[in-house]
């Protein structure tokens, strides 16, 4: 089975801004151009599951219109991570020795001090991962660090302990990938 993950459209924030599960909209014209490439390129018969997040939902509804036939429901796990009181702050403004706290214990340290550690973000990805069905293409609209966490899994990894571990790569706005998942892709 493939797992398309595709990365909602640019939001509508400012640059450098730390915004995990901060919701706001998404670019317009920027989600009608995805959803239209998208839908020109999907299967027939695919699962479509989408992140609650406004900027995902706008992505789900676009699609909706122009592939009327597929069902899609929203999915909390498929949130990016919760980045606490980092959350609508500049990255920049961050306290340094909080992100080396985050970096030194990135598998336990809450971001933000308030938000998700690593291990809890993978984990909630994880159980949506663990339930993909079997022979079933299925459609993740989402954020980059689900598809991140995503790939990891894909290759069997379920625990990140260090930063350097973490995946760099991701689909920019608006775009996607597939993995192509095997039963023995370390699922459980």
């Amino acid at each position: 089975m493939r797992l398309w993950l595709v990365r909602h459209a640019q939001p509508l924030i400012g640059k450098g801004i730390c915004y995990g599960q901060l919701d706001m909209k998404a670019d317009m014209q920027a989600t009608q151009d995805c959803a239209q490439a998208l839908a020109a390129v999907l299967p027939e018969k695919i699962i479509v599951a989408a992140s609650p997040l406004q900027r995902c939902g706008q992505l789900a509804l676009a699609l909706s219109v122009i592939r009327p036939a597929l069902a899609i429901k929203q999915d909390a796990r498929l949130q990016e991570m919760h980045f606490g009181n980092w959350e609508d702050r500049s990255w920049s403004s961050l306290p340094k020795d909080e992100l080396d706290a985050w970096t030194e214990d990135f598998a336990g340290y809450p971001a933000g001090q308030t938000g998700e550690n690593v291990t809890q973000f993978m984990g909630r990805v994880a159980a949506a991962f663990d339930e993909l069905p079997t022979g079933q293409d299925t459609l993740w609209i989402t954020h980059a660090g689900v598809i991140r966490a995503a790939q990891l899994l894909a290759n069997g990894v379920r625990r990140v302990d260090r930063a350097t571990q973490w995946p760099g790569d991701a689909p920019s706005y608006g775009q996607w990938c597939t993995l192509d998942i095997q039963s023995s892709s370390g699922r459980a």
